[in-house]
């Protein structure tokens, strides 16, 4: 089988993390596939925010998971030491679309690097603060962005899941 699509068969979503964070040129190859994701009209206007720095990491955590209304305490980044944050520009009508496609990569080549990942949303809800705006202006990043998703990235704490069976009636031909 083709190692692409048997990396999409394969990719499950995460939800146990080890705390070790993985290796920066890891990091650093997973951002760039997303920089490589198709895009309406090849415009790139999408972005990506690493977070490695635990402290700042924390405090968005905390953020998502006071947006998802649950307990104190509660991590919805599962202990992912690296979250990459996804923006796109607020006014661009395919927005969701092309960051939408960028996290599908960020998922994928986190897996072909021997990494867990897992999409997590609220990135809208957070960005639309202050708190994160600001945040936004202290990184000189201009513009207004809306959130697409976090994707949660670390080592998995645990075993792989088994995919769930998949659906019929899914697909259809015309030939």
């Amino acid at each position: 089988m083709n190692e692409i699509i048997k990396a999409m068969k394969e990719r499950r979503s995460i939800r146990s993390f080890k705390p070790d964070m993985p290796a920066k040129a890891d990091i650093e190859q997973i951002v760039e596939a997303g920089l490589y994701a198709a895009n309406a009209r090849g415009q790139q206007n999408v972005i990506t925010i690493a977070v490695t720095n635990r402290d700042l990491r924390d405090r968005i955590s905390d953020a998502n998971r006071k947006v998802g209304g649950w307990d104190e305490g509660f991590d919805p980044f599962y202990g992912a030491p690296v979250i990459l944050i996804v923006l796109a520009a607020k006014d661009w009508a395919n927005r969701v679309y092309d960051g939408s496609l960028v996290m599908g990569n960020l998922m994928l080549a986190a897996h072909s690097l021997g990494l867990g990942s897992i999409w997590i949303h609220r990135a809208k809800e957070e960005f639309e603060t202050d708190e994160y705006k600001d945040l936004l202006k202290k990184l000189s990043i201009e513009g207004e962005w809306e959130g697409i998703g976090h994707c949660a990235v670390g080592y998995v704490n645990g075993e792989v899941p088994a995919p769930a069976k998949r659906k019929d009636g899914r697909v259809y031909y015309i030939e």
